[in-house]
């Protein structure tokens, strides 16, 4: 990069050990210039209804302080949506959920149905015979990832249950003799985590409390699940635990302006609502259009001290998936969406101070090595099984529970914010 914080002295090379130790760098900032394939002018940035592109004007002062002209900055991308790209880098092909060659034997979770069942009277019934292997989503799609509902609420071991009779109360409190149909029944993976977290319940499904030294054990077991969720912060709302971004990415044009286009679509058939509308369509320029990629190492190490939390080969592994998801999203052009196709020209990585740029070949990367030495072991995706009558049922509302588990009292968590 022309960048002259990043050429006042040589490169130097430091290794994945070094980046981790107690007096290595509190953050490695990587900047990556990119263009539009094809040598084109124009890109077209992320965009909300109702707003369109962010665009602003960034204030700019010269080194004695003095105010120079603001430059016109627009958002391609926020933090939220580059997580969302470097999480998709990891698979082959991402709709078949076939993750890549790179990152075989990493954990993570899959939320699986049935793969047959059968309709009566227009609604779904389960076959206690039927396999459950149809993929649903994975932790390495889903946004909330570990804490995304479809694994929070779906089943860990699920047991048959054959239909029955049983005895609930109404809203009177009488008691009355139901049908309830055949299911499927088990623990939810929440409250398997629940306990794995030794989170301690104060008010049933209401308030949770963490004590300061189980949050080593917190750390353990979302990495033993899915690093990933590690790499790119998790939110868990009703348990109120939140762990931040170790890397934060974002996407930026700079000395942007706006490109203003129409287009027409023709129903030639008149079989269409539509009618033949004549719509807008904006898209951008810029001088410059650069990511910054984030990598909070201190954050890293305090993850794991002494005997307690990760240990340094665990480290090493979230550090490694994270270089490894910029590396690759920067060896070959990347489709950011359909009209946002861009291709690095040039890229750097320095520490924290903008002082000393570093060499990322000496880094001594392996991601498959740094996946062995963790010792996952031979099965190390979890799948949880969220019933098909309950995924695939119109008839059913969002707040329905999963199989067997209590509806919950309080939080929404579809409200809380993207982390």
């Amino acid at each position: 990069m022309s960048d002259p914080q990043t050429t006042k002295s040589e490169p130097r090379g430091l290794t994945v050990a070094q980046l981790l130790a107690a007096d290595g760098p509190a953050c490695l900032i990587i900047k990556a210039q990119f263009k539009p394939l094809g040598d084109q002018d124009r890109f077209q940035p992320a965009g909300f209804p109702e707003m369109g592109h962010v665009i602003y004007d960034a204030p700019r002062a010269d080194k004695g302080g003095r105010p120079l002209p603001a430059d016109t900055v627009c958002i391609v991308d926020s933090a939220a949506s580059m997580a969302n790209h470097l999480e998709a880098l990891c698979f082959a092909n991402a709709p078949a959920g076939i993750l890549h060659a790179d990152l075989a034997g990493l954990p993570y979770v899959r939320c699986v149905t049935d793969r047959n069942h059968r309709t009566e009277q227009g609604k779904l019934v389960l076959d206690k015979n039927a396999l459950h292997d149809r993929l649903v989503v994975t932790t390495l799609s889903e946004g909330h990832r570990l804490a995304s509902d479809y694994f929070l609420d779906a089943l860990v071991a699920p047991g048959w249950i054959d239909a029955r009779e049983t005895t609930k109360k109404d809203k009177e409190g009488k008691e009355k003799n139901v049908a309830e149909p055949a299911h499927w029944e088990g623990e939810s993976f929440r409250s398997k985590l629940r306990r794995e977290f030794k989170i301690v319940e104060v008010k049933k499904d209401k308030t949770y409390f963490v004590a300061p030294d189980d949050w080593w054990t917190i750390f353990e077991t979302i990495f033993h699940y899915d690093p990933n969720s590690l790499v790119h912060g998790i939110l868990f709302a009703k348990e109120q635990i939140k762990i931040s971004r170790l890397l934060t990415a974002h996407l930026e044009a700079f000395g942007a302006r706006r490109v203003g286009s129409a287009g027409v679509k023709f129903d030639r058939l008149d079989k269409t609502t539509s009618g033949q509308p004549i719509f807008s369509r904006d898209e951008e320029t810029a001088q410059r259009i650069v990511a910054t990629f984030l990598v909070d190492v201190g954050m890293l190490r305090s993850y794991g001290h002494d005997e307690q939390g990760l240990n340094d080969a665990q480290k090493r592994l979230l550090l490694e998936l994270a270089l490894w998801k910029v590396q690759r999203m920067l060896a070959a052009p990347f489709r950011f969406r359909s009209g946002c196709h861009l291709a690095c020209v040039e890229a750097s990585y320095a520490t924290e101070d903008g002082m000393t740029p570093l060499i990322p070949a000496e880094f001594g990367l392996d991601i498959s090595a740094a996946i062995k030495g963790c010792a996952f072991g031979t099965e190390p995706v979890t799948n949880v099984y969220y019933p098909a009558n309950e995924l695939f049922n119109p008839e059913s509302s969002s707040d329905v529970p999963a199989a067997g588990q209590a509806p919950p009292e309080g939080d929404n968590e579809d409200d809380q914010p993207e982390v």
